[in-house]
């Protein structure tokens, strides 16, 4: 049965095709069509005062399937992403076991009908076990249909073993996602060492701790010409580095996260092991750095990095506690009322950030908003004024810094090849 939807009176911006106007879209049977060869039944959406954009892809999102379901999963990963405005996610291999092989990747796979709401992109591991010692079956996984590689939450800590990696994934054209920490240097660190962590008497991570692997992410991407995405960089010396690499011509990326743009580490002082994540929260300089890097398009992404851990968990404090916290419902409207209203980023370079720059990196087709596109939309207003309230949050877990924080700009819902999804 043939399913249409005319969707009325929003303002339309399609960064890839420089569209910015206010008209309706027609959808039928998940494809986008011009609105006027729909039918009378057509389900009519009145969108006037919303903006309606290609979907926005997550790059960076932990399921917690299989192995740490009391976390997460996919059925309540994807459907906080849903609400949050995504219509797809990059889903992280550190799960139990490690998404590190053909068999492990297909049954992940397995898992996807009738539980996600949305699309779900699986990534895998650059080595056994995420161990960084033996490369994994590089040219297999792409055969098997993956998208990229990475050891998240960890990366080689052998520049050889690595460059293993960065040749065979270059000859497999698939993109390496790194984690960037030294961990010679970022043990037992819990946040980033400076005044903050000598005045709390914690442990603390130096800039170095990333900076080191960066530099040699960098240095094996120019030998070896891997198309290399750097993930949640923290650091001012990062961007510096970045910089460079684009003005060499170099196939590297990178993301941010917002936790990292709108807070520092004087964070931990008022949130605790809420504000404990991987790499850590820096100082302002390295916040503002992040925010340039962003505003001129060094760093191309935004990406949440939602890692869902338990209120026991967290509750262990910041010696104990696991790195994370969650960020797919808060990331839109946080980027709204602290990017866009604040005039640093126009909604056009925000939905780019969120949408386009992520389907790049993973080579995937555009999503537009012209005829023949597969439907898959991200709408929201731009004025609604609301609350964050965790408690109304979808995900199982609730550890981040957002409660109670006034936002302006909502998401209204999202259509996911072609199938509405709002108010889950």
């Amino acid at each position: 049965m043939t399913q249409e939807f005319l969707l009325s009176g929003a303002r339309l911006i399609d960064p890839d095709t420089s569209r910015d106007e206010v008209a309706d879209l027609g959808i039928r049977d998940g494809q986008i069509v011009a609105p006027e060869i729909l039918s009378a039944e057509a389900t009519r959406l009145d969108l006037r005062g919303k903006i309606l954009a290609p979907g926005f892809l997550d790059l960076h999102v932990h399921l917690r399937e299989p192995g740490q379901t009391y976390k997460e999963d996919i059925s309540t990963a994807t459907r906080a992403a849903a609400a949050g405005g995504f219509t797809g996610v990059l889903a992280m291999p550190n799960t139990v076991p490690p998404i590190d092989s053909v068999e492990t990747f297909r049954e992940l796979n397995s898992r996807l009908p009738g539980k996600a709401m949305i699309e779900v992109l699986q990534s895998a591991a650059l080595t056994i076990g995420r161990k960084g010692e033996q490369v994994s079956d590089i040219k297999a996984l792409q055969e098997a249909g993956v998208l990229a590689l990475t050891d998240d939450g960890s990366t080689p800590q052998s520049e050889s073993v690595m460059r293993e990696v960065m040749l065979l994934a270059k000859a497999c054209k698939l993109p390496v996602i790194d984690h960037c920490e030294d961990f010679s240097l970022s043990k037992p660190g819990v946040m980033h060492a400076g005044l903050v962590s000598q005045k709390l008497g914690l442990p603390g991570q130096p800039r170095l701790a990333e900076e080191r692997i960066v530099k040699r992410d960098i240095r094996l991407c120019r030998e070896t010409g891997c198309r290399l995405h750097l993930q949640h960089l923290s650091s001012a010396g990062s961007v510096t580095m970045l910089r460079q690499a684009h003005q060499e011509g170099l196939p590297v990326s990178a993301e941010v996260t917002p936790h990292h743009l709108f807070f520092t580490d004087q964070a931990v002082e008022t949130y605790g092991s809420n504000a404990k994540m991987a790499p850590p929260l820096r100082e302002e300089k390295d916040r503002l750095a992040l925010l340039e890097a962003l505003c001129d398009g060094t760093i191309s992404v935004i990406a949440t990095d939602h890692a869902p851990h338990s209120q026991a968990e967290k509750e262990q404090g910041m010696l104990q506690a696991p790195f994370g916290i969650i960020g797919l419902e808060a990331a839109v409207p946080l980027c709204l009322t602290l990017l866009y209203h604040t005039k640093l980023l126009s909604l056009c370079q925000l939905i780019k950030r969120f949408s386009c720059a992520p389907r790049e990196i993973l080579g995937l087709p555009a999503i537009t908003l012209t005829p023949g596109s597969l439907a898959n939309l991200t709408i929201f207003d731009l004025d609604a004024n609301h609350t964050l309230n965790l408690s109304s949050f979808h995900s199982k877990s609730l550890n981040c810094p957002y409660q109670g924080f006034r936002c302006k700009g909502k998401i209204w819902g999202i259509f996911c090849q072609g199938r509405l999804l709002r108010e889950l």
